[in-house]
């Protein structure tokens, strides 16, 4: 599917859907528990899907409450396998969730024979050397299938007998370590675990806050370099909601700040467990009309003309430097959203930190800097950062800044969800006689079902092509 975006304003209220990293980990925690769970707001994500695809072939039973048109209910059921957990009964294929593949490949070590791990082109291509040296520290086998490739097919056999204490360094992803934390509930010693180099640490808090919930034991030093996880005498089942997407949340909120709008973004989550709401006083602190009421759980976004001032103008000009330096190693999937954000940013943006997200979907930086060169900014990248030279569609004044230069064109997703999303929204600030086509946007569909027909909405217009 192609999708066709030009400038729209936007007005009304839209809800974000449910968390893909809160509906995982709540999957396979459920899974692992005895008895009977109830997930409400599940995000019905193809990543979610994918492992509520997967986690019967290790015991569990799940009733996703199909509707009579196929859609998934608003509550998911699952029946734990508890002390039944077993050896997969066919090949685990995660699809394109590397959530899955991180999480689950850890805790098959636990099972006394071997579990193969496979997943879509993208899959194919993420490390997982990483992940066969841990469960090899644990006492376990794991084994890429293919000579001279970092990538799955892997093959882990278990089950665990060594001394739990595992040593790694944390910067290749958050997600085996989070998969290492979940092992231990099915380990009767607790599980050290060192970290030379943590990354994504929010989602490591995320990890402990739902383990704690089901009455594990966890304590994580302020660095994260050490962590301990010691399970419970049973594991229980749950009745749960998943709270809203933060990295969903970022797409309404640029395409709201780039265009002449007012919308509030509703049921916002104030836990602290996502990083991603750094994204709010990342943008305010270059003038965007972000007012976040945490109490009524909302976001009111006011772009452009509808801002308070009137202007809507976003620039750097009042940061140290008058530059805006974004550390992403907490928070990297907010890259592509932030890199369009930038580019309607009057003054220099530096996306640092930010070496895994070259190990996503696709290589972000990379391809964020060859689609937004393509469409007239100006970008620079390194191994690790993206640093992007912007310019307002406006003056101070609020007339018309002859420096913009950002085009509509033809564009690829690469079939990366939140390139394509980000995309979208950059679209919908472009000039009137600009239009931009996004191909292959049914990737959206990762984490953000229905992303297009959401949007449109609140008057977004976007159209099938």
């Amino acid at each position: 599917m192609d999708v066709i975006a030009k400038r729209h304003g936007l007005s009304g209220h839209i809800r974000v859907p449910g968390s893909k990293s809160h509906t995982i980990r709540a999957l396979i925690l459920a899974t692992l528990a005895e008895g009977r769970s109830y997930i409400h707001n599940p995000l019905p994500s193809a990543d979610c899907l994918s492992t509520a695809a997967v986690v019967p072939l290790i015991g569990a039973d799940i009733d996703l409450d199909l509707s009579t048109e196929g859609a998934c209910g608003s509550t998911w059921v699952v029946n734990g396998a508890g002390k039944n957990l077993h050896l997969p009964t066919d090949v685990i294929n995660v699809g394109n969730s590397g959530s899955l593949l991180y999480f689950l490949s850890p805790i098959a070590a636990t099972f006394d024979g071997w579990s193969i791990f496979t997943g879509d082109e993208s899959i194919r291509k993420r490390p997982v050397a990483h992940v066969a040296d841990v469960i090899a520290q644990m006492g376990g086998e794991a084994c890429i299938s293919q000579p001279n490739v970092n990538g799955c097919p892997l093959i882990v056999r278990g089950p665990i007998t060594k001394a739990n204490k595992v040593v790694t360094s944390g910067s290749i992803s958050s997600q085996y370590i989070s998969g290492l934390m979940m092992t231990a509930l099915r380990l009767s010693a607790p599980l050290e675990i060192e970290l030379t180099d943590p990354k994504e640490t929010p989602y490591l808090t995320m990890t402990q806050k739902w383990l704690e919930s089901v009455g594990a034991k966890v304590s994580m030093t302020e660095d994260f370099k050490h962590i301990s996880v010691t399970a419970p005498k049973e594991l229980k089942a749950f009745d749960k909601t998943i709270p809203s997407d933060w990295e969903a949340v970022a797409f309404p909120l640029i395409a709201g700040i780039l265009t002449d709008s007012e919308i509030v973004i509703d049921n916002i989550d104030g836990g602290g467990t996502q990083g991603d709401d750094a994204i709010v006083s990342i943008l305010q602190s270059i003038g965007a009309d972000v007012e976040w009421n945490r109490q009524n759980e909302t976001i009111t976004v006011r772009g452009g003309k509808k801002s308070k001032d009137g202007i809507g103008r976003l620039t750097t000009e009042h940061l140290p430097k008058k530059e805006l330096h974004v550390a992403l190693s907490s928070f990297p999937d907010a890259i592509c959203a932030l890199a369009v954000a930038a580019c309607f940013t009057e003054g220099t943006t530096v996306l640092e930190d930010a070496a895994v997200c070259r190990r996503k979907e696709t290589d972000r930086i990379e391809v964020m800097k060859e689609v937004l060169t393509l469409l007239g900014a100006d970008i620079e990248i390194g191994d690790d950062f993206m640093v992007i030279h912007g310019h307002s569609p406006v003056l101070a004044d609020g007339t018309a800044n002859p420096a913009f230069t950002l085009r509509g064109g033809l564009v690829e997703s690469y079939g990366d969800h939140r390139v394509a999303m980000s995309l979208a929204c950059l679209g919908l600030g472009l000039p009137d006689d600009q239009r931009l086509k996004i191909c292959n946007a049914e990737c959206c569909n990762v984490s953000f079902p229905h992303f297009f027909e959401v949007m449109n909405e609140i008057g977004a217009g976007f159209q099938e092509s």
